[in-house]
């Protein structure tokens, strides 16, 4: 997958993109999970204990939280667009987040997106991305979210 890559905002805005590059495949490993959990202190037993979920989880696995497919939407669209005149990026929020599928330990996902709205912000851009985070081999995804960021130059 190549990313979109744009020099400056003005030319992001007169390419008038819509859809973005479906992002690559990635591996959630039970260690990422490991480390979100001790980073937000949710330690439930459904994310950590492997022989616990085995026994008592109807997937059989630990599953990643579902807190963790939305953190990483900064990241898995920082791979398939980019302005290179950014200097910095902030998260500005969420119009809408749903988790239609548990993510089981070793699932492999995906970015797809689209560009729903780009505004003008001061020495920046404001852009409201369309999300899915799909699970390979599922049919529901992991994520679906309505995903705002602010890009300043």
């Amino acid at each position: 997958m190549t990313p979109l890559i744009f020099s400056t905002i003005d030319d992001f805005k007169s390419a008038n993109v819509t859809q973005l590059p479906t992002g690559n495949w990635f591996t959630v490993t039970q260690q990422m999970i490991n480390d979100f959990a001790n980073a937000t202190g949710d330690k439930q037993w459904i994310h950590i204990d492997k022989e616990r979920a085995k026994k008592e989880s109807p997937i059989q696995k630990t599953i990643a939280h579902g807190f963790m497919s939305v953190s990483m939407l900064s990241m898995l669209l920082a791979d398939v667009f980019i302005i290179k005149s950014i200097k910095t990026g902030f998260n500005y929020g969420l119009n809408s987040v749903r988790f239609p599928n548990p993510v089981p330990v070793n699932s492999k996902l995906r970015l797809v997106s689209a560009i729903k709205k780009a505004e003008n912000y001061s020495n920046g851009i404001k852009i409201t991305f369309n999300c899915i985070i799909e699970i390979k081999g599922q049919e529901k995804p992991a994520c679906v979210a309505e995903f705002i960021t602010l890009l300043l130059a």
